[in-house]
C-alpha cells in the first residue's frame, strides 16, 4: 500500500513538471513564427519619466545615474525620478549626483518618503503622483540602458493604442563572471526569447518584468495602479492590464544591460522573491484569468505562467519520495518503462535552452560552435542545480499559495562587469545563513544514499536523477556555505 501511494505521488509530480515542460514546448513552437517589430518613427515625441527605485545601492547608483542622464531623447520632453528609499550611505550619493546634474540642467529629482510602505510597488506608486508625463520608463539600480532605449521603445505605442507596455530583452553584464552567473544567464535567455516572444506570437499573456520596459500611464491608471500585496507587482500590475483589455509588446531585438547576481545567498535572495511573488499572483489572479472572455489556449498558457513556481515545488516532491520508492519499484504491478514520459520534459528544456542561448545576441562574442560546445558542457551543471534550488524555492512556493506575508528582499549588487570586481568586501552581502542550507546539504548525503540503493538494488530508473540531485544539493548548500564565511570574513 505504501509503495502504491509513493507512486502515486511521483507520478502525479512527475506528470506537473512534464505538462510545464511540454507547454514551454510549444511556446519555442509559436517562437518560430517570426514577427517584424521594425520600430515606427515619430516626429513629435511624448513626455516621458524616467523612474529609479532605489533601496540602499551604494555599489550602483552614481552609475546608474551616470548613465541615465546620457540617454538621447529631446530635453524638454523628459524627466528623471530617483525614487531613493535607501537607510545608507546611498543617500548622500545620490542627492551628489543628482545636484551634480540640475547644475547642468537636466531635469532630475530626487525624491524621499517617510517610510520604504509598500517597498518598490510604493515607490512607483508615490512617485507617479509627481509627475505629468504620458508615459514611465521604470530601471533597477543594476541596469545600464543604452542611450537610445526611448527611441526604440517609445514609438511602438503609436502603431497600436491598445499597447500599455513595452518590454525589452535583458542583456547580461557580468555573464563570465562565474559559473553561477553562466546558470543564470542560461535560463534568463530563455525566457526573454522563447518565453516573452512565444507568448506574444501565439497571442498569449506575457508580461513587464519589472525594469527595463516603459509604461503608458493611462495603463498603469486603468488597471489599478501598483499594489504592494504581492512579491512581484510587475507580474500582478501586469495582468491587471490586461484583463483591461492593454496589449504588452515584447522587443526581442532591443537588449538592455544588466548584472546577474554573483554570490549564492544573492541569488536565493532573487529567486525566493520572484518564486513566491509567483505563487502569491496565482492565488491572486487565476479566479480572474478563467472568469475572463478569453480563449481556452490562452486560459491555459494564462494559467501555466502563473504556476510555474509551483514547478519547483512537484520537483521537491517527487525528488523526496523517489528514494523510498527503490524499495517498492519491483514489488509494483507497473511497467517502469512509463517513467520515460519524463523525457518529453527533458527534451523540451533541451530544445528551449539551445534555441535561445544560440541566438547571435546571446552569443557573447563567442561563434555557434563554440557556444554550443559550451553549452553542453554546463547543461547537466544547470539542470543538476535548478534541482538543487528546489527545496529554497519550494518553501517560497509554499508560502505564497499559503498567504503568508514577508518583506521585500532587495538583490545585492555590486557593480560588477563581465570578470571584473569582487563581491567579498561588499557590506550587502546576507550575513545569516538559513536553517534551510543545511536541509539542502542534508538532501544531498540523503540523495547520495538513494544512488547507492539504486545501485545495489539494481533499481537503474532513478540513478541518474539521483546523482543529480546529490550534485545538485551538494553544489547548492557549498556555494552558500562558501559564499556566507567569505562574507563573514569580509567584514
Amino acid at each position: 500500500m505504501i509503495g502504491y501511494i509513493l507512486l502515486a505521488v511521483y507520478c502525479l509530480c512527475v506528470l506537473f513538471t512534464t505538462f510545464y515542460c511540454v507547454m514551454q514546448l510549444d511556446l519555442l513552437f509559436w517562437y518560430r513564427k517570426k514577427k517584424d517589430n521594425a520600430t515606427p518613427q515619430l516626429v513629435d515625441y511624448p513626455t516621458v519619466t524616467i523612474q529609479l527605485p532605489l533601496y540602499n545601492e551604494a555599489f550602483v547608483a552614481e552609475r546608474l545615474i551616470d548613465n541615465i542622464v546620457l540617454m538621447d531623447y529631446p530635453a524638454d520632453k523628459l524627466d528623471i525620478q530617483v525614487l531613493d528609499d535607501s537607510t545608507d550611505e546611498t543617500v548622500d550619493i545620490i542627492a551628489r549626483k543628482v545636484a551634480e546634474y540640475r547644475a547642468k540642467g537636466v531635469n532630475i529629482n530626487h525624491v524621499r518618503r517617510p517610510d520604504r510602505s509598500g517597498f518598490k510597488a510604493g515607490a512607483l506608486r508615490d512617485g507617479l503622483q509627481l509627475i505629468n508625463s504620458e508615459f514611465v520608463a521604470i530601471f533597477d539600480a543594476d541596469f545600464l540602458p543604452k542611450a537610445d532605449f526611448l527611441k526604440q521603445t517609445v514609438p511602438h505605442f503609436f502603431k497600436d493604442p491598445s499597447i500599455g507596455v513595452v518590454q525589452t530583452r535583458w542583456e547580461h553584464l557580468n555573464e563570465d563572471y562565474s559559473i553561477i552567473t553562466k546558470l543564470q544567464a542560461m535560463q534568463l535567455n530563455v525566457h526573454f526569447t522563447i518565453e516573452q516572444a512565444g507568448r506574444q506570437r501565439g497571442g498569449f499573456w506575457l508580461q513587464f518584468n519589472g525594469t527595463a520596459g516603459v509604461w503608458r500611464r493611462q495603463t498603469i491608471e486603468e488597471a489599478g495602479g501598483w499594489h504592494s500585496d504581492t512579491l512581484t507587482e510587475d507580474l500582478d500590475l501586469s495582468y491587471r492590464a490586461q484583463l483591461k483589455g492593454w496589449k504588452i509588446e515584447f522587443l526581442e531585438h532591443v537588449g538592455t544591460p544588466a548584472e546577474l547576481p554573483a554570490e549564492m545567498n544573492g541569488l536565493k535572495a532573487q529567486q525566493f522573491r520572484w518564486m513566491k511573488g509567483g505563487a502569491e499572483n496565482a492565488r491572486k489572479l487565476l479566479k480572474l484569468v478563467w472568469d475572463a472572455p478569453l480563449s481556452t489556449p490562452q486560459k491555459v498558457h494564462a494559467t501555466q505562467h502563473l504556476l510555474a513556481s509551483g514547478m519547483f515545488f512537484a520537483l521537491l516532491i517527487s525528488a523526496i519520495v523517489s528514494v523510498p520508492l527503490v524499495y517498492f519499484i519491483d514489488d509494483l504491478t507497473f511497467d517502469t518503462k512509463l517513467f520515460f514520459v519524463s523525457l518529453a520534459g527533458l527534451f523540451s528544456i533541451i530544445a528551449l535552452s539551445m534555441v535561445a542561448n544560440l541566438q547571435d545576441y546571446n552569443l557573447q562574442g563567442k561563434t555557434k560552435f563554440e557556444k554550443f560546445v559550451n553549452m553542453v558542457l554546463i547543461f547537466p551543471i544547470f539542470l543538476s542545480m535548478a534541482m538543487g534550488m528546489s527545496l529554497h524555492n519550494a518553501i517560497a512556493v509554499w508560502e505564497g499559495y499559503t498567504g503568508q506575508k514577508s518583506p521585500f528582499v532587495r538583490t545585492p549588487k555590486y557593480g560588477l562587469q563581465n570578470k571584473n570586481g569582487h563581491f567579498t568586501k561588499r557590506q550587502y552581502i546576507p550575513r545569516n545563513l538559513p536553517t534551510s542550507t543545511i536541509i539542502e546539504a542534508f538532501l544531498a548525503i540523503y540523495f547520495m544514499f538513494g544512488l547507492y540503493l539504486s545501485i545495489v538494488t539494481g533499481v537503474h530508473e532513478f540513478q541518474i536523477f539521483h546523482l543529480m540531485l546529490a550534485f545538485g544539493f551538494g553544489a547548492i548548500s557549498f556555494y552558500s556555505i562558501r559564499h556566507h564565511m567569505m562574507a563573514q570574513a569580509a567584514a
